[in-house]
């Protein structure tokens, strides 16, 4: 991987959750999200442990519940799918707040919201510890598909090049004129997302032809090499495996 940017998810700090090698991490995540999905969703007691080994995470990487909270905002489309789910579902009914509601349809969207935020969140300590660089060197590490890899590294190299690239386009627009008010300017914007699909299209050709010529085979070299010792693994295997306890006592209780 060449060098890269810090991404406005990262929060930088000197932290046991930072110093740990992306790999772990990605690995003790992936892990626990495995665990909370094999949860029963009846044992609300064991949701609540999960959240609480996330908030000792958050606690031990410095990271603030305000900013945990703000950044949990992106799963709003799950809320509202899963807040529908008592209305919609069929089965035995139940008075909730004065309202008819399915019994069924409220363990699902208990079930949505629980695995879900706990998911999320888990993801979101995850990007704020560490650098997009440094992911992509533990999924590398991780033996995935490099392919998968290269892909993720140009989108993340190049979404903000392209985010730049829509903002020149729509100050150009403003600066003729233009607003978007309504329906008869759809066509515009269609057309802006035409120019801004061809003029990525080529930026992407000739930073093809930029690599091929400087000896690009289809694999990228790997400049820096992340190990692990034995007891960072311990230190990151620390959270699936309390999660694990969790989940087995949940099933044998």
């Amino acid at each position: 991987m060449g060098a890269g940017h810090a991404h406005t998810l990262y929060r930088h700090g000197h932290t046991p959750v930072h110093a740990l090698p992306p790999h772990c991490k990605l690995a003790a995540v992936l892990c626990f999200v495995v665990v909370v999905v094999s949860t029963p969703r009846e044992v609300v007691w064991a949701f609540a442990l999960y959240a609480a080994l996330l908030a000792a995470v958050a606690a031990v990487a410095r990271l603030s519940p305000g900013l945990l909270l703000k950044r949990l905002v992106i799963e709003v489309p799950f809320v509202a799918f899963a807040l529908l789910m008592p209305f919609v579902v069929p089965g035995e009914q139940t008075e909730l707040l004065g309202v008819s509601v399915s019994v069924p349809g409220l363990w699902g969207a208990w079930n949505v919201l629980a695995k879900g935020t706990l998911g999320v969140a888990a993801s979101v300590i995850l990007a704020s510890t560490t650098e997009l660089r440094s992911l992509l060197l533990g999924l590398q590490r991780l033996r995935l598909p490099p392919l998968l890899v290269q892909i993720a590294s140009f989108m993340i190299r190049y979404g903000d090049v392209i985010t730049d690239e829509l903002r020149r386009m729509s100050i150009a627009r403003r600066s003729r004129g233009f607003e978007a008010r309504g329906v008869r300017q759809w066509g515009v914007l269609a057309k802006t997302a035409g120019a801004l699909f061809i003029r990525s299209y080529e930026r992407g050709e000739r930073v093809h032809l930029a690599m091929v010529s400087r000896g690009y085979t289809g694999t990228m070299p790997v400049i820096d090499e992340v190990t692990a010792s034995r007891t960072e693994w311990a230190h990151a295997a620390a959270l699936p495996v309390l999660a694990l306890v969790v989940c087995l006592l949940g099933w044998t209780l």
